[in-house]
């Protein structure tokens, strides 16, 4: 059994991480085998998130004061936390795509960007594109009115040369 001081501990760097993390998903994972458990922090380290089985009582008062307080109010079950300070995307669709292979790893909430969501919303989060390539629609969308503008002054220049040419060809330019 853990010393007072320890549990202190645990529940102060656990109110840290709560205080950083802006994007939170609360799951429950009955019946995991150890390679699945395995398997779901290797996916969810590759996501870029961390990932904690806790205690509900613990969950509870580490977040007494940060933004995860509401969704970690009344927990039941066995309850394990996957959360980011990175992208709520990568991690959602990780966290989805995994429990599509196992069953039996199931949302109970979620908050991204300080917000409460609901399970809906999640599996909705999962389903938008990376955001990298949010970024590269983006950078497209602002970049192409610049290309369009260089196509068409050297359109104008290639146009120029071709008259040019015709007329010194038909030796319309000749003293």
């Amino acid at each position: 059994m853990k010393k007072k001081s320890d549990k202190q501990k645990d529940l102060d760097a656990l109110k840290k991480d709560f205080e950083k993390a802006r994007n939170i998903f609360v799951t429950g994972f009955e019946k995991l085998t150890v390679q699945q458990d395995f398997e779901l922090r290797k996916t969810i380290r590759g996501a870029g998130g961390n990932y904690k089985v806790i205690k509900n009582n613990l969950a509870e008062k580490a977040a007494e004061g940060t933004p995860a307080e509401e969704i970690l109010r009344d927990l039941a079950g066995m309850t394990s936390l996957a959360y980011t300070v990175k992208d709520p995307v990568a991690l959602a669709k990780a966290l989805t795509g995994y429990a599509k292979a196992n069953p039996t790893f199931t949302f109970k909430a979620g908050m991204v960007e300080g917000r409460v969501i609901d399970v809906k919303s999640i599996q909705q989060l999962a389903a938008l594109p990376a955001r990298e390539a949010i970024l590269a629609k983006v950078l497209f969308l602002i970049q192409a009115p610049a290309q369009r503008l260089v196509t068409a002054l050297s359109g104008v220049g290639r146009n120029l040369a071709v008259v040019v040419d015709q007329g010194v060809k038909e030796g319309k330019f000749s003293q």
